[in-house]
């Protein structure tokens, strides 16, 4: 008889963390107390990583990455990855609690750092970054400082700034604001990330956000290329997927946990998007 899939297990923040910030260079070994990284698992938490040099082998949501430095890696909340492997790597790790990122930052980091982004182009960001993460390494390790967690956050602060700046010039350079679109497009994301199980009709985000269901469709179609309802099914198939292959629960389980009550459209839905059914990518995805 085939063994069950144990579930994907979730971690939070290490409890070595100061004030919901760790740190740590990618060249030393696993610190005791660290979970697991050669697991597939989730985080509660943002992983960023700026690889100096040498490389990773990722798994993040189904795709093998071989990561080469110079190059900068955004892993989000929820996102199921696991280490295949690592060749000398140079460069640091910081993991931090969601709610040190200001929204606008989030969005910016969470969109535009989807794909890792090499770094070889950018010898500025580069040239601010090094010294800061290591700045920010230095100054976790002086734990008898009781200024210490409050100087992390600015620190982490600046250093996210830094990014958003690599990534979305135009909306963080001095005296610049986004628009009233770009905002919607932003209040509906983070609703989306709260919601998705849940809110099915883009009437609800409409309605949350004081706006009517075309106009929302309109600007987040303008804007992102696709309408509420593909990013909505786009989200809620990619933690089908998640769950498909990481945990044994049946396929309407799986609806019903995702929020969908009717199984045979849970699977219209999935094969729609997929070309499979639930149970043909279980099978494929798991060879």
């Amino acid at each position: 008889m085939k063994a069950a899939v144990p579930p994907v297990p979730s971690y939070p923040l290490s409890p070595l963390a100061r004030a919901g910030v760790l740190v740590r260079a990618l060249a030393l070994p696993a610190l005791a107390g660290e979970h697991p990284q050669q697991t597939a698992h989730r985080d509660a938490h943002y992983l960023l990583v700026l690889l100096q040099a040498g490389e990773l082998q990722l798994t993040l949501d189904f795709e093998d990455l071989t990561l080469s430095g110079p190059m900068l890696v955004l892993i989000s909340p929820g996102q199921v990855h696991r280490l295949r492997g690592a060749v000398a790597p140079q460069g640091w790790g910081v993991s931090f609690e969601p709610g040190l990122v200001e929204e606008q930052a989030r969005d910016v980091l969470e969109q535009a750092l989807r794909q890792p982004l090499p770094l070889a182009q950018h010898p500025r960001f580069t040239e601010l970054a090094y010294p800061l993460l290591a700045l920010l390494a230095n100054c976790q390790a002086d734990a008898a400082n009781v200024h210490m967690g409050p100087m992390l956050q600015a620190l982490l602060s600046a250093l996210l700034h830094l990014v958003a700046g690599l990534l979305a010039p135009a909306a963080t350079s001095s005296g610049s604001s986004i628009s009233r679109a770009e905002a919607l497009l932003a209040g509906f994301r983070r609703l989306l990330r709260q919601h998705f199980t849940t809110w099915k009709q883009p009437a609800q985000y409409a309605a949350a956000l004081a706006v009517t269901p075309s106009h929302l469709n309109d600007t987040v179609k303008a804007l992102s290329g696709c309408s509420v309802s593909t990013h909505l099914q786009q989200r809620t198939i990619l933690e089908a997927k998640r769950l498909l292959y990481y945990s044994d629960q049946s396929v309407k389980q799986i609806g019903y946990a995702l929020g969908y009550d009717e199984p045979v459209y849970f699977g219209k839905l999935f094969k729609k998007h997929t070309g499979l059914t639930p149970q043909q990518f279980r099978r494929t995805i798991r060879e």
